[in-house]
């Protein structure tokens, strides 16, 4: 292995063979580093040994803590869990809420650590699907039952169609992207957690309710194209503020239930009005790579 430094001119090339380097306190050192004999190149060039492995070292520990910071979602789905047990509602609100901050912030999180390169070990894709599987299907789906609202007839029925939908729509191939690159959800993009939500403090009728699962567990199969909302090419900054400013009423409501404020609930709905319109609009047609 060879080891080239160039100094403030390109002059100072020094070259560690293997059998000349040792390992020191988990760096690689040139052997005059070792010995004590050593020039002022020979001394850069273990310096900068050091420090490129003191990078690596560290971008790995933030590529692993992101991944750390993902798997949370699991905690945060099983309190969710047992809060519905216990018929908890507040708590069980508020633990779908985090999950779901988690699931909008690790993505950004992990393109900036880039975990592809220093955590390549773990699939995060794999991990996150996994997660959200948890937290946007099976949570919601005990949810709906556990609150009584839904037909108690038709409840579980409702239930194994929200798990069984959600399973296809998490496992296509290509559920949030394609051959252009274009990120977004194919198919309703299984917020069942909203919608689960939305019906609790709207109180609406039972087989209301039972309506709007029937026709968005069938829209999970009508391959429309739903924007992505941290990762959509168009309107970004827009969409990135809204939906922080979406986030953010969702906050203010769990802090406020079960007196939440009807304008919380329609300024919401701008949102989600946003969010549907912009996903229906015609996109430019972009040729595959």
């Amino acid at each position: 292995m060879a080891v080239r430094v160039g100094e403030a001119h390109g002059e100072g090339i020094i070259s560690a063979r293997r059998g000349s380097a040792g390992l020191q306190n988990g760096v690689y050192l040139p052997y005059p580093l070792q010995s004590g004999k050593f020039s002022s190149v020979d001394f850069y060039a273990g310096t900068l040994l050091i420090v490129k492995t003191s990078l690596i070292q560290t971008r790995t520990f933030l590529a692993w803590s992101v991944h750390l910071f993902t798997a949370t979602g699991a905690v945060w789905g099983f309190l969710a869990l047992r809060a519905v047990f216990a018929h908890q509602w507040k708590p069980a609100i508020l633990w779908m809420l985090i999950a779901m901050i988690v699931d909008g912030a690790d993505g950004f999180l992990a393109r900036w650590a880039d975990v592809k390169t220093y955590a390549r070990a773990l699939d995060g894709a794999l991990l996150d699907n996994l997660l959200d599987y948890l937290n946007y299907a099976v949570v919601p789906a005990l949810f709906l039952v556990e609150a009584d609202l839904l037909p108690p007839a038709l409840a579980l029925h409702a239930a194994v169609a929200i798990l069984i939908a959600s399973a296809y729509q998490f496992t296509q191939v290509d559920a949030k992207t394609d051959s252009t690159d274009e990120y977004f959800f194919k198919g309703f993009p299984d917020y069942w957690n909203v919608v689960a939500i939305y019906m609790l403090i709207l109180g609406l009728n039972p087989w209301i309710n039972f309506a709007f699962i029937a026709f968005f567990t069938v829209m999970v199969f009508v391959p429309i194209k739903y924007v992505y909302p941290t990762r959509a090419s168009r309107l970004r900054i827009l969409t990135l503020v809204l939906s922080y400013l979406y986030g953010a009423l969702g906050v203010v409501g769990v802090i406020l239930y079960p007196d939440v404020p009807m304008w919380i609930v329609y300024a919401s709905f701008v949102y989600v009005a946003y969010y549907v319109g912009l996903s229906l609009w015609p996109r430019p047609r972009v040729q595959p790579k």
